[in-house]
């Protein structure tokens, strides 16, 4: 595991926010020459640590305006049901999340749709087919005062 120190921390604090500033900008809020900033970044890149980059979307712009939060539970606790239910989600485009998690359910899923008509769709369409769910909770978003997914 690489180690990070209070200016990796800096620098990854900033390009969360703005990953697409220069890297002339990102020194100078840094504290740091731009070859000494992009030496950093770099290693940061290599080490795994900064894994990507991307461009986030207006959802709602797109035509995916519902945001659905959904807890499932599974019928058995068996590793073949988790690989079918994980391989059936990432084959569903409406699932931009899926997080195997602990407590009283296996799963919560962010869904992105157009409308409600489209959530039940996908609720009896595709969930409610999968013999691994046992048990299905929807959460509509009706409001996000604080979001720092990039």
């Amino acid at each position: 595991m690489t180690k990070i120190d209070d200016v990796d921390r800096r620098i990854l604090r900033v390009l969360e926010r703005d990953g697409r500033i220069s890297n002339a900008e990102l020194a100078n809020r840094v504290g740091l020459s731009a070859s000494a900033c992009l030496r950093r970044v770099q290693e940061l890149e290599r080490s795994g640590i900064i894994s990507g980059y991307r461009a986030v979307l207006d959802r709602a712009a797109l035509g995916a305006g519902v945001v659905v939060f959904v807890t499932v539970g599974l019928s058995r606790h068996l590793k073949e049901d988790q690989v079918a239910f994980e391989q059936a989600m990432g084959r569903a485009e409406p699932v931009r999340e899926c997080h195997n998690v602990s407590g009283t359910v296996e799963y919560i899923l962010r869904i992105e749709v157009s409308d409600l008509e489209t959530y039940k769709h996908f609720h009896t369409e595709v969930l409610g087919t999968l013999p691994q769910v046992s048990s299905i909770t929807s959460y509509f978003v009706l409001g996000s005062p604080k979001d720092e997914r990039a």
